[in-house]
């Protein structure tokens, strides 16, 4: 006979629904629905409800676009229409248990796009194993990031704060225990979570944390911000202040926010859009996290690396990144050996940092160089510069290495989620036809291990002792000092820094 869970937190009692030992409760409201001037606000509590609320359906998303039909074809896209998209979702195997490790995930999408409703982020294998997991949505695009006068900055960030304090208040009536709570995260998501790393106003709401494929320096100053954010307005034929933005439904706002976007990648002037928005973004983020003297006052990356008491954290990336952005978009196809150096120039590089990559790779082709490098300088140089730190807690390191069965993917970005979740039947249209299932398993069990533990299973990163653990198939292995001439390459490359 299945049981129907039951459990009361914040604005009332919600019913889940079991699966396989594992309860499951969906689209639960951790803020008040965030609609017209509310858009443009901090959250605020949610609104309570009658009787016994069902969560057994994934709830409400923010508005955004489909992804580009070449990354739709890898990923899927996002989007269950609704106001209520401040939600959670929680994977438990007891409710009536107390003390579980608890891990909190933090999706990407480049701050504009993704949920928590996607198949391979489902925590029924990490509640299988005595963790509760709780995924949360936030504020995305111009909602979330887009820097308008008279709101505040930074809204989706404040979501995810406003989330972790519904963790610390409700988790217990999951099983799960409020002081072991370890937050992690992919691509924006891992730069939320050096961004909250960094904010104070975070501090104490986890006590662990995992940093996956992020840049930590995806922070612009508030001025450039501004410039965007003027352009989303007169876009919209409205004054910039909040009050204005606050009269428009979210599809206005979307349809404005595409062509800003749009119009940043084709022309990316600085002189328009504003150095830091330009240099920090990559060229590529158009609405995203600013610095803004509050939750962040300098680059994330460099504000966690000077914290020498920070959590216990576990860092990496996958060994190639950027080929999720320069083979299925088509961008390789204009790489070639005359176009490269200047394509370097543009990402802030010095092409002299081709020498360091050329020996290694005597077959590559200029996109594949491009790839590489662009992976080392976006992915790998910051999280390994919060890991070289001196900190009195363990920082682990890992590189995700086995290689995609669709063709010229390699390890690409977002490759690594479905081992971590476990999720690998979930994941084809990214992972090819037969993944390795003891690959997952083994990663799986480490993010097990360190939500339980703090140590994954293999030894920290030290300066002294550099130790990746390099995922792979049919063997992972232990480094020390991996690929560190090309890192240091790049270091020495940046144009500006």
């Amino acid at each position: 006979m299945s049981i129907t869970p039951i459990v009361t937190v914040t604005g009332g009692k919600v019913s889940g629904i079991e699966r396989d030992g594992v309860s499951v409760f969906l689209g639960i409201p951790y803020a008040a629905a965030p609609v017209g001037p509310a858009r443009w606000a901090l959250p605020q509590p949610v609104t309570a409800w009658e009787g016994t609320r069902a969560a057994t359906e994934f709830g409400a998303t923010c508005v955004q676009s489909p992804y580009p039909a070449p990354i739709h074809a890898l990923l899927g896209s996002d989007g269950i229409p609704g106001d209520e998209y401040l939600n959670v979702n929680v994977w438990t195997p007891d409710p009536a248990g107390s003390g579980l490790p608890v891990l909190v995930w933090i999706h990407g999408g480049a701050f504009t796009r993704g949920s928590n409703a996607r198949a391979i982020y489902d925590g029924s294998a990490f509640a299988r194993d005595g963790v509760v997991v709780v995924s949360l949505n936030y504020r995305l695009g111009a909602s979330g990031f887009a820097a308008v006068a008279g709101a505040p900055h930074n809204r989706g960030l404040h979501d995810q704060i406003f989330a972790l304090r519904w963790v610390q208040e409700n988790v217990a009536a999951f099983g799960g225990d409020p002081g072991k709570v370890t937050v992690f995260g992919e691509s924006a998501g891992g730069m939320s979570v050096v961004d909250l790393l960094a904010a104070p106003a975070a501090r104490g709401l986890f006590q662990q944390a995992i940093v996956q494929s992020c840049n930590g320096s995806a922070v612009c100053e508030a001025d450039d911000a501004a410039k965007v954010g003027a352009e989303l307005a007169r876009h919209l034929g409205i004054d910039y202040t909040a009050a204005a933005f606050g009269q428009l439904d979210a599809q206005q706002v979307l349809e404005a926010q595409n062509t800003i976007a749009l119009e940043l990648m084709m022309n990316p002037d600085p002189a328009r859009w504003g150095p830091s928005l330009i240099a920090n973004g990559l060229g590529i983020l158009s609405f995203y996290p600013v610095i803004d003297g509050d939750l962040i006052t300098a680059r994330p990356v460099d504000i966690v690396a000077a914290h020498s008491d920070r959590v216990p954290l576990m860092v990496g990336w996958t060994r190639d990144e950027f080929r999720f952005f320069t083979f299925p978009t088509g961008l390789a196809a204009a790489i070639t050996d005359d176009t490269l150096p200047a394509l370097l120039t543009r990402y802030g590089l010095d092409p002299v940092v081709l020498d360091a990559f050329r020996p290694s790779r005597p077959d590559a082709t200029p996109a594949d160089l491009f790839a590489a490098i662009i992976t080392a300088t976006v992915f790998r140089d910051d999280v390994t510069r919060i890991a070289e730190s001196p900190t009195a807690t363990p920082t682990h390191a890992y590189e995700f290495a086995w290689p995609s069965g669709i063709p010229e993917l390699g390890s690409a970005h977002a490759l690594e989620i479905p081992f971590v979740f476990d999720q690998l039947d979930s994941a084809h249209t990214l992972t090819g036809p037969n993944p390795p299932q003891p690959l997952a398993d083994e990663i799986h069990t480490a993010w097990v291990r360190f939500a339980t533990t703090g140590n994954p299973g293999w030894s920290p990163f030290t300066t002294a002792d550099p130790v990746v653990r390099v995922f792979d198939s049919p063997e992972s292995t232990t480094v020390t000092g991996l690929r560190t001439a090309e890192l240091d390459a790049v270091r020495r490359a940046h144009l500006a820094r």
